[in-house]
């Protein structure tokens, strides 16, 4: 798990720098910086066009997800929003507006460098309801059952550990809390071999769930109402998805 972790971390610390040093952040996932790279199917491209005007450049620029979970979620007013993997905060900014006052948006990253510029982002964008953790997914530094909603934009296929991703997913929400995350999927067909011939670990390909792996890893850890969705294709019977479950 070391292994892999090292290779995501040194994956995103580029991109944030190249970011930070005022450059395009276009390494995250999916083919990094080669001429087959898609913007419709990761990055910035994926939000609405008003939503990408309230925000800094910066957090655009350094959006690497494969969707919007921010469509997904269907915040209101008033809840704790966590997101896992926050990157360069585009969306703890955008749950942040949508909590309001009332509400607290947390951002979890274990990247120095994409914590650092989340944070700008943040304060430039003027959103004070936000709150940036160094940590990883696998062990939130949250206590128990004290989050509403938890966010994550395709991150959760890095992880070499997802069942313990998905046990802190359903250990920080309260009862009747929800998910609402965007992630890379593969077809069920598809063997982790042949997943891993797609592409990398840190390209979010090698390392993700099939659809029926998603779904039965979810209900172990005690979700219900679990839906894994495709929203587009992101390579050859890999698919950009919606992931929408609740805690009982």
């Amino acid at each position: 798990m070391s292994e892999v972790r090292e290779q995501v971390r040194e994956r995103y610390r580029s991109a944030a720098l190249d970011v930070l040093q005022g450059g395009k952040g276009d390494c995250g996932c999916g083919p990094c910086c080669g001429p087959e790279a898609e913007a419709e199917v990761f990055g910035g491209a994926l939000y609405e066009a008003g939503e990408r005007a309230v925000l800094p450049d910066a957090a655009v620029l350094a959006s690497l997800g494969c969707g919007n979970p921010i469509a997904v979620a269907e915040l209101r007013e008033g809840e704790t929003v966590l997101d896992l993997g926050s990157g360069g905060g585009i969306d703890v900014i955008l749950s942040a507006r949508r909590v309001g006052a009332a509400g607290k948006a947390y951002g979890l990253d274990m990247t120095d460098e994409m914590l650092e510029l989340a944070r700008r982002n943040a304060a430039e964008a003027d959103v004070e309801n936000v709150e940036f953790l160094k940590g990883y997914i696998e062990e939130v530094p949250l206590p128990d059952a004290g989050v509403d909603v938890v966010i994550s934009n395709c991150v959760i296929n890095l992880s070499a550990d997802k069942p313990k991703v998905f046990a802190e997913m359903a250990r920080v929400l309260r009862p009747g809390g929800r998910l609402g995350i965007s992630d890379v999927v593969a077809a069920d067909e598809l063997t982790p071999e042949e997943r891993a011939e797609r592409g990398d670990y840190a390209g979010c390909i090698a390392g993700a769930l099939s659809f029926a792996e998603y779904r039965t890893e979810l209900e172990r850890a005690g979700f219900g109402d679990i839906e894994v969705e495709a929203t587009h294709e992101v390579g050859d019977r890999m698919y950009g998805a919606i992931v929408r479950a609740r805690r009982p």
